[in-house]
């Protein structure tokens, strides 16, 4: 069975492509920071892992050196890493600064989680990928790294440094399959917590795009930056991989 660690996966859109790889036959290693949700989700989880696959769950934050090395010995543990999907981020403070009031002290900490974080992991991981017979990297990251959003800077400017990193990996490791992933808008926690009492029940689930990323891991698709809705249209129009 293929490995999969998927970071941030106790809820939302993590949670949702764990599911689709457990359907799938995957073994999984997943993460959150917080040990209660995360025990719910692998419980769920449990019911869903086909013959021979395994699961392990490890509570704990990703920009801590120790939780990285555990995520990597878990799924070595588990044999055949195949895939690594860095979803796990921070929002930042909220409701959302402007540039000039972001706490400098909360934009380090952004990047540390969500460009800092996700390199430190593949870097833990990449002896386990270069054996792998299909390697693959899915960095999760949004319209904000490409669009000047008011108020998304800081969230933004973390997301468009993890873009550029995938790229550079894309070339650095032509053997692997390095995708940057803008899912969209979702009905998430952390899409509540950018519009704080706003009602966003219009943003589809996360679950609506996992046939999509199922898709993509499936594919040869080259490395590159890609919105999930345009998988799923080259999809059913047969497009190249």
């Amino acid at each position: 069975m293929p490995t999969a660690i998927v970071t941030g996966a106790s809820r939302g859109l993590g949670l949702a492509v764990a599911f689709g790889l457990a359907g799938q036959g995957w073994s999984l290693v997943i993460d959150a920071r917080h040990d209660e949700p995360l025990s719910r989700a692998a419980g769920s989880l449990r019911g869903l892992l086909r013959p021979g696959a395994g699961l392990r769950s490890l509570a704990g934050d990703v920009t801590g050196g120790d939780h990285i090395a555990r995520l990597v010995a878990a799924a070595q543990e588990l044999g055949d890493l195949e895939l690594i999907v860095n979803n796990a981020s921070s929002l930042g403070p909220s409701p959302l600064p402007a540039l000039t009031d972001y706490p400098l002290a909360g934009f380090q900490a952004v990047l540390q989680t969500n460009a800092v974080a996700p390199l430190a992991l593949i870097q833990a991981a990449a002896t386990q990928l270069d054996r792998a017979a299909r390697p693959r990297v899915v960095n999760i990251t949004s319209d904000a790294s490409v669009e000047p959003y008011e108020g998304w800077g800081g969230y933004g400017a973390s997301k468009a440094a993890l873009d550029h990193m995938g790229s550079v990996l894309g070339v650095e490791r032509p053997g692997w399959r390095v995708w940057t992933v803008d899912p969209g808008d979702l009905r998430t926690q952390m899409h509540q917590d950018a519009f704080p009492g706003e009602d966003i029940s219009d943003r589809p689930e996360p679950d609506s795009v996992v046939p999509a990323f199922l898709a993509l891991i499936d594919s040869d698709r080259p490395s590159g930056r890609l919105r999930l809705s345009d998988v799923g249209v080259l999809e059913k129009a047969g497009g190249a991989s």
